[in-house]
């Protein structure tokens, strides 16, 4: 691949780093770590396993009484020993029908708790993941591992690991009372196994590779339609929607014609096993009708030879099906474990040695207040070899204002996520308050900083929720961080009872007053640091002037980066930094950098110059 198209990445649709179809495998080790979930719950499982073995066993006696029922009482009329075998039949049946219930509720009762456990892992563990792994991985596919393959492993212990042992106990059980009852015949009966065998070996080889793919392409599906779905404005912007509907059939075609795969083989499986277990009865008519009529063999007998050769089949026809559940849940969970042995790239240091508050005499003493942002000779790449940023060194004091200005791509943005550690630079340091952020215990480190981007977040919910993210925040600060960023109207409402629901993604609310929400998320807390990320590139002019005075207020005494492009954020700033390609070009007062007559001076000339509102 060429650089060029390193950088441009993937074509729409595209699931990136698509997974490849493999022969799922048995393997050992993955099973050692799935049934690491079930201990908890060995108790709940040997209960399950016990009942399924004891309805298996119940059922083998039914064919014996038929059998008796027929030598013992039909054929010599003892109608009140028949009334009295009936009666034990039906409560055979009775028994093993609770039997059932019980079995089905423990062994539905199991695999919940262990989905539960298992998504609750894998949800904390995405919660822990770095910055970078989601800009590699589509949260459709990462979706599909908390859904679709935990709910696959699902299958694995309520219909497959557990049914396996009753439907060996019953194979191993049918084919005892087949010797026990006529030797010949049962040998008869068995010709047809080794054809049987055979057939579920070629189906299992065929339908596995056919399952793997139906999950692959159920992933790309989610993927398409979370990118879709979450960009949904500018399909309508742009008249996209024959288009992504083109795509999202290509995607649907692919996991139907997977789909119809496993269903054709199925559709040739199955009438192969029905063809043999009618070979296996006419073969049990034939030589046992004739032994039959040798009195070789009773007709109770005959008969319950093919009520078990019926049963037999059952069996063999369920253990290729939960052979298929088995490697799809050898196929899900080897995903589910990679995702899970996926290590954290951006992670607090040991207890003991993370810094959760500035050590004595980190910082000289004509700086005692907190906020101070160094960067040592940084160099950053998001994709090997390319870097964003080469060498940049700069040091802001604690409550003065820095403005960050430069073309798009010249690394404003990735400062900001550098500082706030959500990637760690590949060489160089960044500090704060004269320790590096490596040092510094995560949470720490966040708190002390607050974000207001371009593209502001919210989640589905009320005010307080949005702007007091953090746990301990009272009410009373959210109102005045809303009435500090000038959300009078918001405030109001929220004075007034109304939880003012904000929608999926702040939706419900315009984009100026999502921007003033970010605000007041990010003052809510009183952090010592702000980072201001084209914050005001989604707030309209009357909107801005009212907090432009609020900010000045804010930023006085407060460590402040701001990256943007507007005059009206960066006018008033203590000192500008010019980045140009990767590095730090220029330095100083805006006055200063425009005597310098050099990038920024241009950037002025064909940005700033001509407006209403000139900077003086």
């Amino acid at each position: 691949m060429s650089k060029l198209a390193a950088r441009i990445g993937p074509t729409p649709g595209s699931n990136f780093e698509d997974e490849k179809v493999e022969k799922p495998k048995l393997d050992h080790r993955l099973v050692r770590r799935l049934f690491a979930f079930v201990g908890p719950y060995k108790g709940l499982l040997g209960l399950a396993i016990l009942l399924l073995l004891l309805t298996s066993l119940i059922d083998l006696a039914f064919p014996l009484l038929v059998a008796r029922g027929i030598d013992d009482y039909i054929r010599p009329g003892d109608m009140d020993g028949l009334v009295r075998l009936s009666w034990i039949y039906l409560g055979l049946l009775a028994v093993s029908y609770a039997i059932r219930y019980a079995h089905l509720y423990f062994t539905q009762l199991l695999g919940q708790r262990i989905m539960h456990d298992m998504r609750g892992e894998i949800f904390a563990h995405l919660q822990r993941l770095h910055i970078g792994y989601f800009d590699r991985n589509p949260v459709g596919r990462v979706m599909t591992r908390l859904t679709s393959d935990v709910e696959t492993l699902n299958q694995l212990f309520t219909s497959g690991i557990v049914s396996i042992f009753g439907d060996v106990v019953t194979l191993v059980g049918i084919t005892f009372v087949l010797f026990y009852l006529d030797v010949q015949l049962a040998l008869v009966t068995m010709t047809v196994v080794p054809l049987l065998f055979i057939s579920s070996i070629v189906f299992r080889s065929k339908v596995r590779r056919a399952f793997a793919e139906v999950r692959i392409q159920v992933a790309k599906i989610n993927a398409f339609l979370q990118e879709n779905l979450s960009g949904i404005s500018l399909v309508h912007l742009f008249n996209r929607q024959s288009r992504h509907a083109e795509q999202f059939d290509e995607h649907n075609a692919d996991h139907r014609d997977a789909y119809l795969r496993t269903v054709w083989y199925y559709s040739v499986f199955f009438p192969v096993v029905t063809f043999l277990e009618s070979a296996a009865t006419a073969l049990i008519l034939w030589y046992g009708g004739g032994r039959y009529i040798q009195e070789a063999v009773t007709l109770g007998a005959l008969v319950a030879f093919i009520e078990y050769s019926a049963r037999f089949f059952r069996p063999i026809r369920d253990l290729s099906e939960r052979y298929n559940v088995l490697q799809g849940a050898m196929a899900s969970s080897e995903r589910i474990f990679e995702l899970l042995d996926t290590e954290p790239k951006i992670v607090s240091p040991k207890p003991s040695e993370a810094v959760t508050a500035p050590r004595s005499g980190a910082s000289p003493p004509r700086e005692a207040a907190t906020g101070q942002v160094e960067f040592t000779d940084v160099r950053f790449s998001y994709v090997p070899g390319e870097d964003v940023l080469r060498g940049i060194s700069f040091r802001v004091r604690p409550g003065e204002s820095v403005a960050l200005v430069g073309h798009t791509g010249a690394g404003k943005t990735t400062i900001t996520a550098l500082l706030a550690r959500f990637y760690d630079v590949d060489s160089g340091a960044v500090s704060i308050d004269g320790i590096n952020v490596r040092e510094w215990d995560l949470g720490e480190l966040r708190r002390r900083i607050g974000i207001v981007q371009q593209e502001s977040f919210l989640f589905s919910g009320g005010l307080t929720l949005n702007v007091g993210l953090r746990s301990g925040l009272p009410e009373d600060r959210v109102a005045w961080a809303l009435e500090t960023v000038g959300a009078d109207h918001l405030l109001a409402r929220l004075q007034s009872g109304d939880s003012v629901d904000v929608g999926e993604r702040g939706g419900l609310l315009s984009a100026g007053e999502r921007q003033l929400v970010s605000f007041a998320r990010a003052l809510a807390h009183d952090p010592p640091i702000l980072l201001l990320d084209e914050a005001t590139a989604n707030v309209d002019t009357e909107t801005e002037q009212r907090i432009r005075h609020a900010l000045q207020a804010l930023l006085r005494g407060r460590t402040s980066l701001v990256v943007a492009h507007r005059l009206s954020t960066i006018k008033h700033v203590d000192r500008i930094l010019v980045l140009h390609k990767g590095r730090l070009a220029e330095e100083g007062t805006h006055e200063e950098l425009l005597a310098r007559n050099g990038i920024y001076a241009r950037y002025y000339d064909l940005e700033y110059r001509g407006q209403e509102e000139p900077v003086s």
